[in-house]
């Protein structure tokens, strides 16, 4: 079997989301390509029978196809269509095929539907405001900033653009707006006499400075919205109980902490946990797209997704104890869908060693069925790569979960060099599931460590807060522990050939880690947080994010000491390791400012520094950048891992 290729990434179907039919015979669900010829993706909605049998292509645009949603009936799927050049918009089709039809066209683009419980309605979170001129050569107007929220990443400024939910009429395709103001109001949720929608929004005077958010309700005809929950912490995915009594949700209470899941009374009173007695970070998806709800089973109990030490998989709870898991493999859940009954869920997960494939899942017995099978015949050609898994103990008392993955075409005896890859997040974590990444990487003949430390996801709030205050602390102990762990696995490993990388946080530690030690070869800080300084007003998180990780007090005119403290920059006078430094241009998370002067302070020192820049590409590059790009990087690292290790 030949080993994998940046250009595999071509062959590669990725799996999203996935609805299954109210009687649970059928899925609907999206599988995305990236296409050579267009330097695009194009997304389709498919249908597979939960039975078994051929997955059959059911809609066919020309770009992309996404967020099916089965009506109540099953007789319609909604699903959002990109057309020619515009933006995303609400379209439905008979679920026997046929011709789609578009239901209201959005200025600004549509979001996920969601059916009201007798199928005449839909609700969906839009965009409001006014869109651009599309005349390039005027000028553009001035722009007046008063919120410190003023720009996104991946959406550039959305100062004047707030998200609002909107009610279409199934039958002629008239849109009513049922909230307003200067906010965004998202994840619309029916009420089972579909007389109201939960939605998440963030109205309370501070929501400038925290990241917090509540859960209302609104009268599906319009009207005054009501508040249900007391601000603390962050809401999402609410789902109301059937008989409209509660309403289930994820709540953060604080950043970086886990979500679990909570319930209330539409009342707002009687706020209970639900999350049956873990302390793990539940839910699956995120603002401001599509997230997979909690699910209220017939049977008893309130279905959701729950991480835990490098998996993710159903989590069955609904009281403050006795949950249980559903159907675990070591894999990641990224997606579940449950039909009416609460009998099957859908589930889109992956493996070390397969891309996400889709799955039905028996909620009685566990019973699980994989239905697709897209990446088989790739899988069969190219030569994947297992980890490894292992446990680390730490001087602190806490464990790090690690992975060692050996090079394509291992042969005992030989010596191989060693990457160490660190995540983003950093709340965030590796483990089960399938990584280009890391299978690129071995397929060059490289052998690759990563690791979960303390500030990730996968563990207990404690464990995700730990570095608080103290970033470079905990976290680079881990993974240097980690990684000592891994050599002593690894006789194999060239300890004159040792790597590391990283991105976003990850890029930081890669940063921090050759301010602090000599012991590697070469390094590939990519999308990097170098400076705390600047981010506090250059991120378009920067305001909130830097207290929130750094300390309350951790601003330039508060402390500036604990900023200074806690940049990688601040140490970039002791980097004597070669370095290439990867950033895109508008990166709006990291701004590409971060890559620009730690490159200067590196040459300043003539220091062996390259620095690579993607031109119209943001800080998703890796992930869902432009296709020739992603290759682009990927052969960009190779080329350096070839001639520096």
């Amino acid at each position: 079997m030949r080993p994998m290729t940046p250009d595999d990434l071509y062959a590669i179907h990725w799996i999203g989301e996935a609805d299954i039919s109210p009687d649970g015979e059928r899925v609907a669900f999206v599988v995305t390509r990236m296409d050579r010829e267009t330097d695009s993706y194009r997304s389709a909605i498919w249908l597979v029978d939960t039975g078994g049998g051929e997955p059959r292509q059911f809609t066919a645009g020309a770009r992309r196809d996404t967020s099916p949603r089965w009506s109540p009936d099953g007789s319609m799927l909604a699903f959002v269509s990109e057309r020619g050049e515009d933006k995303p918009q609400l379209a439905v089709m008979p679920a026997t095929g046929g011709e789609s039809r578009l239901l209201a066209k959005m200025p600004l683009g549509a979001g996920v539907p969601t059916w009201s419980p007798d199928g005449t309605r839909i609700a969906l979170s839009a965009k409001t405001g006014t869109p651009p001129d599309p005349d390039p050569k005027k000028a553009k107007p001035y722009r007046r900033i008063a919120s410190m929220k003023y720009r996104l990443n991946g959406q550039g400024f959305t100062y004047d653009q707030r998200r609002h939910i909107f009610v279409v009429e199934v039958a002629t395709g008239a849109a009513r707006q049922v909230t307003e103001g200067d906010w965004d109001d998202t994840q619309p949720a029916w009420s089972p006499d579909g007389q109201s929608l939960a939605f998440v929004s963030a109205r309370h005077a501070e929501r400038e400075f925290d990241s917090a958010s509540d859960l209302w309700v609104v009268p599906a005809t319009g009207g005054e919205a009501r508040q249900v929950t007391t601000t603390s912490g962050a809401r999402g995915a609410p789902s109301w109980s059937p008989d409209g009594a509660k309403i289930a949700h994820i709540h953060h209470p604080d950043w970086p902490a886990n979500g679990t899941l909570r319930l209330i009374g539409v009342d707002g009173t009687g706020e209970t946990d639900a999350s049956g007695g873990i302390d793990r970070e539940m839910g699956a998806g995120g603002l401001p797209g599509a997230v997979a709800q909690p699910n209220w089973l017939r049977g008893g109990g309130i279905l959701t997704v729950a991480a835990d030490r490098g998996e993710s998989s159903l989590w069955l709870a609904g009281s403050a104890a006795d949950g249980r898991w559903v159907a675990r493999e070591p894999a990641m859940t990224a997606w579940y869908s449950v039909d009416r009954a609460g009998l099957r869920a859908a589930v889109v997960s992956s493996t070390q060693l397969s891309p996400a494939e889709l799955s039905v899942v028996n909620l009685e017995t566990g019973a699980r069925r994989q239905l697709t099978h897209f990446n088989a015949a790739w899988r069969d050609e190219v030569g994947l790569a297992s980890a490894e898994k292992f446990v680390v103990g730490t001087a602190s008392g806490t464990e790090v979960d690690c992975w060692l993955m050996k090079p394509h075409g291992f042969e005992s005896g030989k010596q191989y060099p060693l990457i160490l890859n660190v995540h983003g997040g950093p709340f965030g974590q590796y483990g089960e599931t399938f990584f280009d990444e890391f299978q690129i990487y071995a397929a060059a003949g490289y052998g690759v460590v990563f690791c979960n430390p303390r500030g990730s996801s996968g563990q207990d709030t404690g464990f995700a807060r730990a570095l608080v205050g103290d970033m470079g602390g905990p976290d680079y102990l881990d993974v240097m522990a980690a990684f000592d762990a891994a050599l002593e696995r690894a006789p194999w490993a060239d300890r004159d050939r040792l790597g590391v990388m990283g991105g976003s946080y990850g890029g930081f530690m890669t940063t921090w880690t050759i301010g602090h030690t000599t012991r590697f070869k070469a390094a590939i800080s990519e999308r990097a947080v170098n400076d705390w300084y600047s981010m506090q007003g250059a991120s378009d998180i920067g305001g909130t994010f830097n207290r929130q990780y750094l300390g309350p007090d951790a601003t330039i005119q508060d402390n500036l000491e604990a900023v200074l403290r806690q940049s990688p920059l601040t140490y970039a006078k002791h980097i004597e390791t070669p370095v290439l430094i990867l950033h895109s241009e508008v990166d709006l998370r990291c701004p590409i400012s971060q890559a620009e002067q730690l490159f200067v302070v590196l040459k300043q020192r003539r220091k062996d520094v390259e620095f690579v820049r993607f031109p119209d590409e943001d800080h998703e590059l890796s992930r869902n950048g432009r296709p020739s790009h992603r290759v682009d990087r990927f052969n960009v690292i190779l080329d350096y891992w070839k001639r520096k290790l």
